[in-house]
């Protein structure tokens, strides 16, 4: 009597990949450690996934980023500027090891940011949805340091016009004035070197909007 062969093993899924991302948080003038909220978003959801804190001692921190998702890193510290990162990992990626300084501005006159997690529609001044919970912590950043002004700098391809760079950094403003944020704090402008690329889809690889702050409680 013929045995029957044994069914075949039920295929084993394979485990995500992960990019350790490490460094420390450190006070950009001082050069001293800070002890700094650290929020990993999911642009595509845009939901804040894991918080961490970095270190008050040392300034340390160290992130497990499972490899699939477009994620928002943003740095935060009461008195300080945000820090924003944008890690793109496709399903395929191995799994590597990153070292990330980071260094949080005060807001002092002059001092320039770049928030890298504001996506547009190619070649439009539209915002994308993935761009709202970076609008909403800068929202938050300048609804708790009620005396900071900002410029607010569109970024466009190299070959884009000003006029888009223009309009989306007011597309920006638009956002922030319709959620309470006073007009008289904000002004715009395109940014005087094009990028190669812009933030216009959730695979940025350049072209962040700049924040230049234009005033404070200091001046």
């Amino acid at each position: 009597m013929p045995v029957a062969a044994p069914a075949p093993a039920a295929p084993v899924a394979s485990l995500a990949q992960v990019i350790i991302l490490k460094g420390s948080v450190t006070d950009a003038v001082s050069k001293k450690p800070l002890a700094a909220t650290i929020e990993v978003i999911d642009n595509q959801k845009g939901e804040v996934i894991a918080t961490y804190q970095s270190n008050a001692a040392t300034g340390r921190y160290l992130l497990s980023l499972p490899s699939g998702l477009n994620y928002g890193v943003l740095v935060r510290q009461t008195g300080y500027l945000l820090y924003s990162e944008n890690v793109n990992l496709p399903a395929s990626a191995p799994y590597a090891e990153r070292q990330q300084a980071i260094a949080l501005s005060r807001p002092a006159l002059g001092t320039t940011v770049e928030l890298r997690n504001i996506f547009f529609v190619p070649d439009q001044a539209e915002l994308r949805p993935e761009s709202g919970a970076e609008l909403a912590r800068l929202r938050q950043l300048l609804t708790e340091q009620p005396a900071l002004r900002l410029e607010l700098s569109g970024q466009g391809d190299a070959d884009a016009p000003a006029n888009l760079r223009q309009q989306r950094a007011e597309a920006i403003l638009a956002y922030l004035t319709s959620h309470g944020i006073a007009r008289t704090r904000l002004s715009t402008a395109a940014s005087g070197q094009p990028v190669a690329s812009v933030a216009s889809t959730p695979q940025p690889v350049g072209g962040p909007t700049v924040l230049r702050v234009v005033g404070t409680t200091s001046n």
